[in-house]
């Protein structure tokens, strides 16, 4: 797709971005450098009264945070041993100014020291809470097999927050006696709040999903198992927390999909064609968690499903995506007429859309989920 337009964030690319960043990542490894090399052509191309401490000085501040402890401290040292010899080039007997501004680059370059101590014990820290965040995405969110029940399967799971991995949306795809059964939903709230509520979701889908005849059923299991864990966590929360769901059943060999949607974001039907249908619920029920708001009856509808035909199912992290005027990111429209050769390469397409249509700023995380019918 071709993106065009005033400048603006919904103009930004994302690989440009990329290369700046690595620029600046290059810069900043030979600033220090730079910093002391400058500062010795600055001594010597100016009169004495003129000082180039600020260089000297900059030089290890500049190093702490990208460079080791021993870079760190070799910095330091150049920079201490230039100080001494842009002064010596006047008197080789050591004075109060060369004293003084020995200390001062000496002073700094120990700062720096402790500067990068601290930088780095944070690095560790956050790579570690990165691997434990890692390990909790392969827990409670899984990928899925690529081929399940004799459907293609791709599932993408986006954090809007820079180094996260899990939120509240969730996806789970299970073969079972009456086909191969799909969840796709997004919990309100953040945090481990929503995280323990996304993994209270999943491991009730899965067992209901498996034991249950009818969707029906099932998204009565999850009601129910939601309702459990509210009633644990406090009355407050028990009538605050709630999930937008959508479940779809895909019976073996009959060429049909049936949707359940709890206040959910209809799922796309795209055709072997380019063709592209919303399958809107004809009677939407309350998202899972507000049974005691009142009594709509869960009904399952049903579709056909042709071969060739993907059915994607989203959380609205997709469809709420904005551009820098405001403009919702509509998958329906962007993907009409188009056609993609496998169900990973179309969520593949759709993340790198919606992250030019947002300038790389996504407000929420989006889960995405494609199922393509042989």
């Amino acid at each position: 797709m071709t993106w065009s337009g005033g400048e603006g964030a919904g103009d930004r690319d994302p690989v440009a971005e990329g290369r700046r960043i690595l620029g600046l990542r290059v810069l900043l490894q030979i600033l220090p450098g730079l910093l002391v090399v400058g500062g010795v052509l600055y001594e010597g191309l100016t009169p004495r009264a003129f000082t180039a401490i600020p260089f000297f000085t900059a030089a290890p501040l500049v190093a702490a945070p990208v460079y080791s402890l021993g870079g760190t401290v070799g910095v330091g040292a150049v920079a201490l041993l230039a100080t001494y010899a842009v002064h010596a080039r006047f008197n080789f007997a050591p004075d109060a100014d060369t004293a003084t501004d020995v200390v001062t680059v000496a002073t700094v370059a120990v700062l720096a020291a402790l500067i990068n101590r601290v930088v780095r014990r944070g690095d560790q820290r956050l790579a570690s809470a990165r691997g434990i965040a890692e390990a909790a995405q392969r827990a409670v969110l899984p990928r899925p097999e690529g081929r399940i029940g004799g459907f293609d399967i791709a599932a993408r799971y986006e954090a809007a927050q820079a180094d996260a991995y899990i939120g509240g949306d969730l996806y789970a795809v299970q073969d079972t006696p009456y086909g191969v059964r799909l969840i796709v939903g997004d919990v309100r709230g953040k945090g481990m709040g929503a995280v323990a509520a996304v993994a209270v979701v999943i491991g009730a889908f899965r067992e209901a999903a498996e034991q249950e005849a009818t969707l029906e059923a099932v998204a009565q299991r999850l009601e129910r198992a939601l309702a459990r864990e509210g009633t644990r966590r406090g009355v407050i929360e028990a009538h605050e927390d709630f999930t937008t769901a959508v479940l779809a059943e895909l019976p073996h060999g009959d060429g049909i999909v049936r949707i359940l949607n709890r206040g959910h974001p209809s799922p796309l039907l795209l055709h072997a064609d380019g063709t592209v249908r919303s399958l809107f619920a004809r009677d939407p029920a309350l998202p899972l968690g507000m049974g005691d708001l009142g009594t709509w009856p869960d009904r399952a509808e049903e579709t056909g499903f042709p071969g060739g035909a993907t059915l994607l199912l989203h959380t609205d992290g997709l469809s709420e995506a904005r551009d820098a005027h405001g403009e919702f990111y509509d998958p329906g429209a962007r993907l009409e007429g188009r056609v993609f050769p496998d169900p990973g390469t179309l969520l593949r397409t759709l993340s790198e859309e919606v992250r030019r249509h947002s300038g790389g700023g996504m407000t929420d995380d989006m889960a995405l989920l494609a199922v393509r019918r042989k």
